[in-house]
Formats: structure tokens, C-alpha cells, sequence
């Protein structure tokens, strides 16, 4: 298996010895591509059973690795099944040797009908299932703020924009970290459960996020916990105490490197302030607590998790296992890899080190592709060939797994007033014709989409509005077909072509029709 496709270190089998029920089996083969790296076809049985109006199917097969995807053919349907490390249940299937981190699913395609059947382990209550979302498949984010946001009455700002957030197609909107902190922005965070910031009142707050919920957009509540400010000077003569506030912790609470009397840090180091040290239990504890506030009391339903690469994603997937989001995404951010000031061609240990923090996480959370970002803004000044890797697939997180990919063109830390890295202005269109076209995740800045004019905006929707009426998800199959320095064209699965340069291209077959272009962009459908 390839290096960098196996995304764990050892390898899983999957194989029920107790299969055998008699005359219900039916023969069938499997195509299987497992992670993306290469195919095979076996022969297997299929089981079906039919039990309280639930179709479940159980598979034989034995198989390496993560993302598997099988397609089983039978006279009278089509049964794909998907097997990734999810969530899943060994009540599930019982005869399975399946780990709880896995999920299973398949969809049953016939002549009349698609029926998709989603195996989880609380089917009664959608509200705790951290696995629901991530196995549709359908997010489109909105990152609704910048840097300077702070600035705007923001809370009562955006409660006036929720219905066209709706409308646009946004399913959840990240919102800017919601506690009383040092810093206006919210990132040196201070007492959490002051929900009084500079963005607004604790009473604006929740009319927010009450009329996102009367218009079904999920809020993602930005989650800082690698640093916190303190109240009261301690060791060293460092604010590392956090005195007459909640969670009042002491100096065990800071890690050793940054001023504290704790472990030293599980990752890197936010430097200029105290670093949350998360070996602690009673911190974690803490911490969970909070989060399930955020969660359960606030009326957030997804998280996002700051500055990820700062403490170990263990403590993530723990974070995530008590509070029970339903989608969550980590900032991994790391440096991409340069010749110089020159952008490498090859990018796959850069991604591995996201993917490397996403499965520390139990796969649970997803990430924002760096990757992605870095090769595409690179890729559009006239060297598209940078997105194909030498497998034929996207060079980001999104080749490799593209269900736990989180693209994006910019946000507050990249543009905005501070630009770090920001993506060609003159390109922004390429990028979300890309982004939003192509499996992964995508997600929109409010810069964009409120900021850059109305044409932009007009634009941003119509590719939103094809993503959705052509079903494309996360995991959407992709076909790379031309990619030169001024042109770059794919197909995504079997109804959606698009292109971006200033390269002359178009689908060949009357059956495709133009569905909206803009400068150097193009996509059509069937």
C-alpha cells in the first residue's frame, strides 16, 4: 500500500465466520477500491434481511486499509458499500469484527428508486449522532466573519443576514469565538462562560442563534483552548492563574514550557501566552463541561477547534466523544513544503501531517486543507498542472480523504486585514469553481460573499446552487482530465464538468449544457 495512502499504521480485517444463513445468501462480485490507491474484484455472498422496515445487509469480505468502497451487482439492484473509521456499533453488526470506530454505509439503487440506508448507533435521536453528518456528505460552510468584525455590532449584524445565509445554501456558519476575551478578536480568551464580547451581548448572542435555528444553518462555535489569558499573576510573575472567574484554575493548569507548573505541551507552542495544559483530568474535565454548555445550553451544534496543532488530537476526539457535536473541523495549520520561496510540486507529507492529526482525533473531526489552499493559489497564476498528483488525483487532503477534507479560499488569519497568505485576488472565482465543485468539504468567506460586491456573490451561489441539484458530496467520485499550465478540467461524478484557466475547453456530447461561468471558469451538467 502506499506510503502516504494508508492513513494508519496497521491494517484492519474485516470477515464475519459465522455468515452462513442459507437460502437468503446471494452470489455476487465486488468491485473494491480501497483508499484510492488501486482496485480488485473478489467474490463474496450477500445476506439480506428485511427487519422492522430496515433493510440490513451483511457483507463477507476481507480487506486492508480505510475507505473502502464496494459496488455489488445483483439481477435486481446495485448495493455500494462504504466502509471508513466513523462511528459505528457492534450491535450494528454483531457477526462483524468491526471496531466502534468504523460506520458503514450503502445505498440501494433500482429502476424507480434510490434508497440510502445510514447504520448508526442512536437512529432515534439525530441530535446525538456525531456520525450523521459526516456520512451525508452535503456541508457547505460559511465562515460569517473577518478580523476586524469585532468593530460592527456583529451578533445584531448577522441575525439580519440569516435568511439569505439560508437561502444561499449554507448549512453551518462558523461564527467568531462567542467568550469574553483579552483580545477583541476573541483568541486570547479569558472567562469562558461570559458569553459578553466584543461581537456583541450575551442576550444578542442567543437571538442569533435562535434565528439560525427557525432557519435550519447549524452554528459552529470557534472552540480556543490551546492558550487562555489569566487574571492574576503567579510563578514567574506570568498572568497564569485564573482567579475570581469560572474554571478557576492555577498555575498546574499551564504547561511547563509556557510559565506553568504542568506537563510539558502535547504540541506546539502558542507563544506570548499561558498554554492550556490538557494532561491535566481535571482540565479536560473542565473543559468538556464547558463544551457540553456550549452544546446543550447556548445552542451551538458544531465546533471548530483553534490553533489544533498546539496540543495532542487525542484530547480532540475526547473533547469531541463529550460534547457530542455534530460536525466538527481543527485548524491544523503547518507550513507547506518550499524550494526557496518556490512552492514543491509534491505536497503528500504536508498533507499526511493533517491527516496524521485527523486520525489522532479517532477520525471524528474533519480539517481545513491547507494543503489544497496552498497548491491551488499557486496553481492559478499559470501552473494548473500543480493540480493533478502523480496518481491522477487532487494534491491536497481532498485526493487522499476527501470526507474529512475542509477546502477553503481564505479566512480571517489568510485575508482579511491581516493576510498572511492570501489567495489571488484576481483569481477568487477559479478557486471556489474549483472548491465548490469538487468532493471535500467546501467553505465560504464572508470577505467574498458579502464584501467583494454583488456579482461575486451572485456567482458564489449559482456554484453553490449546482453543487446541491447535481448531488455533489464529500465523497463524490473525480476524474481528472486536463491539467497544464493554463488549463485545468475534471468531472465529478457522472453529471458535473467544469474548467478554470484561460485554456479553451468544453465537454464533448450534446447532452452537456453550460450551467454557469464567470472569468476563466466554466461548469456544465448533464
Amino acid at each position: 500500500m502506499a506510503q502516504y495512502h494508508h492513513r494508519r499504521s496497521h491494517s484492519t480485517k474485516i470477515i464475519s465466520p459465522l455468515f452462513a444463513c442459507g437460502s437468503c445468501c446471494s452470489h455476487v462480485s465486488f468491485c473494491i477500491q480501497i483508499g484510492g490507491a488501486f482496485e480488485k474484484s473478489f467474490s463474496g455472498y450477500v445476506c439480506v434481511w428485511y427487519c422492522i422496515g430496515s433493510l440490513l445487509c451483511k457483507l463477507l469480505v476481507s480487506s486492508i486499509g480505510r475507505g473502502m468502497v464496494a459496488t455489488c451487482r445483483t439481477q435486481m439492484a446495485i448495493i455500494r458499500f462504504e466502509y471508513e473509521f466513523c462511528f459505528c456499533s457492534h450491535s450494528i453488526f454483531p457477526l462483524l469484527m468491526i471496531p466502534d470506530s468504523y460506520s458503514t454505509d450503502f445505498s440501494l439503487s433500482t429502476d424507480s428508486a434510490v434508497v440510502t440506508a445510514l447504520f448508526d448507533r442512536d437512529q432515534t435521536n439525530q441530535q446525538n449522532d456525531i456520525g450523521a453528518v459526516l456520512r451525508g456528505g452535503k456541508e457547505v460552510l460559511f465562515q460569517a466573519f473577518n478580523w476586524e468584525s469585532q468593530k460592527y455590532n456583529w451578533w445584531n449584524n448577522l441575525e439580519g443576514k440569516v435568511p439569505d445565509m439560508a437561502k444561499a445554501g449554507f448549512t453551518s456558519v462558523w461564527l467568531p469565538p462567542p467568550t469574553q476575551s483579552f483580545s477583541p478578536e476573541g483568541y486570547t480568551p479569558q472567562n469562558l462562560y461570559s458569553l459578553n464580547s466584543k461581537y456583541g451581548s450575551e442576550r444578542q448572542l442567543k437571538a442569533l442563534l435562535q434565528k439560525m435555528k427557525q432557519h435550519k444553518v447549524r452554528a459552529m462555535a470557534d472552540i480556543v483552548i490551546n492558550h487562555r489569558t489569566g487574571t492574576t499573576q503567579g510563578r514567574g510573575g506570568i498572568y497564569n492563574r485564573f482567579d475570581g472567574i469560572p474554571l478557576g484554575w492555577d498555575e498546574r493548569a499551564v504547561t511547563s514550557c509556557t510559565g506553568g507548573l504542568g506537563n510539558r505541551s502535547t504540541g506546539s507552542i502558542f507563544h506570548g501566552f499561558p498554554n492550556i495544559d490538557h494532561t491535566q483530568d481535571f482540565v479536560r474535565k473542565d473543559i468538556i463541561g464547558w463544551l457540553r454548555w456550549l452544546r446543550n445550553d447556548v445552542g451551538f451544534q458544531d465546533f471548530r477547534f483553534d490553533f489544533a496543532k498546539g496540543f495532542s488530537p487525542k484530547y480532540v476526539k475526547e473533547y469531541i466523544e463529550g460534547a457530542k457535536p455534530l460536525f466538527s473541523v481543527g485548524e491544523y495549520w503547518d507550513s507547506c513544503n518550499y524550494n526557496g520561496s518556490t512552492l514543491d510540486y509534491n505536497q503528500d507529507s504536508h498533507r499526511q501531517r493533517i491527516i496524521n492529526w485527523i486520525d489522532g482525533t479517532g477520525q471524528l473531526s474533519t480539517a481545513f486543507d491547507f494543503t489544497t489552499k496552498g497548491v491551488l493559489q499557486e496553481a492559478v497564476k499559470g501552473e494548473l498542472w500543480r493540480l493533478r498528483d502523480p496518481q491522477g488525483k487532487p494534491p491536497g487532503v481532498v485526493g487522499w480523504w476527501p470526507s474529512r477534507s475542509v477546502t477553503f479560499i481564505d479566512n480571517h488569519d489568510t485575508g482579511s486585514t491581516q493576510a498572511h497568505w492570501p489567495f489571488p485576488k484576481d483569481h477568487i472565482m477559479e478557486g471556489y469553481a474549483y472548491i465548490l465543485t469538487h468532493p471535500g468539504t467546501p467553505a465560504v468567506f464572508y470577505d467574498h460573499f458579502y464584501d467583494w460586491g454583488d456579482s461575486i456573490r451572485e456567482q458564489i451561489v449559482k456554484l453553490i446552487d449546482v453543487r446541491k441539484r447535481q448531488g455533489i458530496q464529500s465523497r463524490s467520485p473525480i476524474r481528472i482530465l486536463e491539467a497544464k499550465h493554463n488549463l485545468y478540467s475534471a468531472m465529478i461524478g457522472e453529471k458535473v464538468c467544469m474548467k478554470i484557466g484561460n485554456g479553451s475547453w468544453s465537454p464533448s456530447g450534446r447532452e452537456w449544457t453550460l450551467s454557469t461561468s464567470g472569468h476563466n471558469y466554466a461548469v456544465w451538467q448533464k
